[in-house]
């Protein structure tokens, strides 16, 4: 689990009241679901938020201890369902049976047979592990998210979302519930304020960050990596010279989106083939970047459609 998680493994005793727990209600068929030399999760129970590993889990919070470790976190039964859908593998599953109730079993099963330690904790220990407000009782442990931009691959006539400089986690979060419902190919954050695995970007995001690939790099490698797949560059802003029901998107086309603060930089307004703007009729100057990012999204979907529809025999 990285280095800083290597303590984890709870001590048995009355210090951190960290004890093999029995086993969980219902059938627990890890030995015969789980594949030769996968050793099945050890069944722990941890009922003091004073445990060394209830401290550690508070701080991968914070970016530092994610990177350093190579995990982040997934909290919320939809969000697990999603990501290991994805393919997502936890490293760590932590419940709280109090929380997550009657039904749960089936998917400790699922984690479990991943090969995933299974942890159950009272409900005063997740509500120290929880960051959400209403927390339902799941907490799991995966592998960092891969973001390296040489390891996308869009394929043909692809559709590219790039997010500039967006600074808050539950916007970036929102993009990707939007750019996995429209199909896009990826969604790239150029010179990033925030990184994919903070646990508000998946919590917000309802686990479509496993789903969507992303990636983190610079503007100026983001550019680059553009140009050298020749993908048309729209740049949003607010006074674009083509309205953006009048922009051509059915093609190979990479949609940038910048800051709510400040805009798209003056690089990426340079470089790019069209500015487009999306029409406004009201007192406010501008949109939310994620309902911007949406629209902007859309209008790329009902234009595809519409070109695939006329190219159908």
């Amino acid at each position: 689990m990285g280095r800083s998680l290597k303590p984890l493994t709870a001590r048995a005793g009355s210090e951190d009241r960290a004890r093999r727990a029995g086993p969980w209600p219902g059938p627990r068929p890890y030995d015969d679901r789980m594949g030769a030399g996968v050793r099945a999760p050890v069944g722990l129970e941890i009922t003091s938020p004073a445990n060394a590993r209830v401290k550690q889990l508070v701080a991968l919070r914070h970016r530092r201890a994610r990177d350093r470790a190579g995990v982040t976190l997934v909290e919320g039964y939809a969000e697990l369902d999603l990501a290991l859908s994805a393919g997502a593998r936890p490293l760590a599953l932590y419940v709280c049976p109090d929380l997550a109730g009657a039904g749960a079993q089936p998917m400790i099963d699922r984690v479990a047979g991943l090969g995933a330690e299974v942890v159950r904790v009272s409900r005063t220990v997740f509500g120290k592990i929880a960051y959400r407000e209403s927390p339902d009782g799941w907490l799991a442990v995966v592998p960092a998210i891969p973001t390296g931009l040489d390891l996308l691959e869009p394929g043909a006539g692809p559709l590219v979302l790039v997010c500039e400089g967006v600074e808050k986690p539950g916007n970036l979060g929102a993009i990707l519930r939007t750019a996995d419902a429209a199909g896009v190919a990826a969604v790239i954050a150029a010179d990033p304020a925030t990184d994919w695995g903070n646990p508000n970007v998946v919590r917000a995001s309802k686990g479509t960050v496993f789903s969507v690939p992303v990636a983190s790099a610079s503007s100026a490698e983001v550019l680059a990596w553009i140009a050298a797949r020749s993908l048309a560059l729209m740049a949003a802003a607010p006074d674009g010279e083509v309205l953006l029901t009048d922009a051509d998107l059915s093609g190979p086309t990479a949609i940038v989106v910048g800051s709510e603060a400040g805009g798209l930089p003056a690089d990426w307004l340079a470089r790019a083939d069209t500015r487009v703007r999306i029409p406004m009729f009201g007192r406010a100057d501008s949109l939310n970047v994620a309902t911007s990012a949406a629209i902007l999204l859309y209008e790329a979907v009902r234009q595809r459609l519409a070109t695939h529809t006329s190219d159908t025999p």
